[in-house]
């Protein structure tokens, strides 16, 4: 097909733009509050379980009365992320407004009674569910819902970890493996930053980790990047496959969901008695920080990659990213011990990359590492982010995401 078109055609303003940028900005503005007090609620909620431990001993409780909810009253909204993901594919109906404070609360349980899981799919869902109300408001057809979504997504990702550039991108690219949705780049770039802007002028204000020390680029770093990023890419794939059938294994063994979430609070708190630390509870924000800095245990990869799997798999709400984090840092940090890179800066790559590769979204993950680490170690991430992609795997985290395009040739 020729791209060559009469000027004035190449000049006219697309019709719906105005539309748009009003729209996707009231998207921000509704993803970005909620992003903002549920990031102080869940300080709050964290704090306390910190300086009450005995909380932990309640997680089985706590995850009867979110199973209970999500059985009784929750209908479809407990399929998360996925249900947005299958919405966009292929729009049936609204999702339910119940999912944001579905979501919310499910989550402050969880990590109130020490629960390992994340924040991005509240963040995510809340967006999303928020955004869709529009819906009806703006009579948007089909096709412009599935735009609306995507908004509603990116602004969600963005505002919960302060990465505008990232969480757009994430919106455009966790659909569908190989395929990019551009007519839907606008609102998610606008909504992205509308929401990080939102979410910042509450006062809220997020983590920030400095890699220390970026060697000089070399035929050898580079190789040895590659192949870290092999083994950022195998260990997504590790977390992806057991997350799947785990959540499989469990919902086959035991159909009460109220039983697996008590037996999954339980066999929580008897992993803490047994390590005796509670060093794999709730985000784990310090032992990643503590990644960049020094070494760590070379093991913390393997129980945090655990503690999360239960947790999550029982059906505690959350997220897999912020954990993911942390399972890519410190696994970065334990290949120090045996790749000549730099101890932060591997810590860096394996932070980005292991979410790249889990989630299917390397592009976004790229641009996340520019955002939170700067240009400096742009070319390791970069590389690390790519390599983590092609060895994860087509079955990431979500398995509502679709193959456009195969990682690799597909033979005949």
């Amino acid at each position: 097909m020729s791209t060559r078109q009469p000027l004035n055609l190449q000049l006219k303003i697309p019709p719906d733009l105005f539309l748009w940028l009003f729209v996707s900005s009231l998207v921000g503005v509704l993803a970005g509050t909620a992003s903002a007090g549920f990031l102080v609620a869940l300080e709050f909620t964290t704090q306390t379980r910190l300086t009450n431990p005995w909380l932990i001993y309640f997680l089985p409780w706590a995850g009867i009365i979110i199973a209970f909810f999500y059985s009784r009253y929750g209908k479809n909204t407990d399929a998360g992320n996925n249900l947005l993901i299958d919405e966009i594919h292929n729009p049936q109906k609204v999702v339910p407004a119940r999912m944001t404070p579905f979501v919310l609360i499910g989550t402050l349980l969880t990590h109130l009674f020490g629960g390992s899981a994340g924040r991005e799919g509240t963040a995510v869902q809340m967006g999303g569910s928020l955004a869709d109300q529009l819906t009806h408001l703006f009579r948007f057809d089909p096709e412009k819902r599935k735009t609306l979504l995507m908004a509603g997504i990116s602004a969600g990702f963005s505002s919960v970890f302060g990465t505008p550039l990232a969480g757009a991108l994430f919106g455009l690219e966790v659909l569908a493996i190989g395929k990019l949705r551009y007519q839907a780049i606008l609102p998610c770039f606008i909504a992205a930053i509308v929401a990080d802007r939102i979410c910042t002028s509450w006062g809220v204000h997020h983590s920030t980790y400095a890699i220390l020390g970026v060697p000089d680029l070399s035929v050898l770093n580079i190789l040895w990047s590659l192949v870290a990023g092999i083994c950022f890419g195998l260990c997504a794939l590790l977390f992806s496959q057991s997350s799947h059938r785990l959540t499989k294994l469990l919902k086959k063994t035991f159909q009460s969901s109220l039983l697996r979430a008590f037996l999954g609070g339980v066999a929580i708190i008897l992993g803490t008695l047994l390590l005796d630390t509670d060093r794999y509870l709730g985000l784990g924000l310090s032992p990643i920080a503590e990644s960049f800095t020094g070494p760590v245990p070379i093991y913390d990869f393997l129980l945090k990659m655990l503690f999360t799997l239960v947790t999550l798999s029982s059906g505690f709400k959350g997220g897999e990213v912020t954990p993911l984090f942390f399972i890519g840092a410190t696994l970065g940090n334990a290949l120090a011990w045996i790749l000549p890179l730099p101890l932060s800066l591997l810590a860096g790559m394996g932070f980005v990359a292991v979410f790249a590769g889990a989630a299917n979204t390397p592009l976004a993950c790229v641009v996340m590492a520019l955002e939170i680490f700067g240009t400096a170690p742009g070319v390791y991430t970069a590389l690390a982010c790519i390599m983590s992609y092609l060895f994860s795997g087509h079955a990431g985290i979500y398995h509502s995401q679709r193959v456009e395009v195969y990682k690799h040739a597909q033979k005949n």
